[in-house]
């Protein structure tokens, strides 16, 4: 019966090492799990951070763009305002003329 017992012993003996070894395992996967966590945090994080910039970026430059392109057609409204004005201007004595003529001939 002792001998019964020692090898019941052993079996009771090889179980708790094995417990205290599922035990340490389970706490080294919660440790490489939590890190994990922490990584993807900073990643996330870091990720945000960035295309915040990169988006900010191309605000600025698409807002320099437009503001080129409204400076481009402010300069060719002046431009054309210009020219209709001298057109105008010619023909104001051919239409002083022609209301003078009807004016009197009324």
């Amino acid at each position: 019966m002792a001998s019964e017992k020692s090898v019941l012993a052993k079996i009771r003996e090889k179980e708790l090492e094995m417990g205290v070894k599922i035990d340490e395992s389970r706490s080294a996967a919660d440790r490489v799990i939590e890190q994990a966590k922490k990584e993807s945090s900073v990643l996330i994080s870091s990720s945000e951070t960035e295309g915040k910039k990169a988006a900010s970026e191309f605000l600025r430059k698409e807002m320099e763009k437009i503001q080129g392109e409204a400076d481009n057609i402010g300069i060719h409204a002046i431009e054309e305002v210009k020219k209709v004005r001298e057109n105008g201007e010619k023909n104001i004595p051919k239409a002083v003329e022609k209301i003078v003529t009807i004016v009197l001939s009324g």
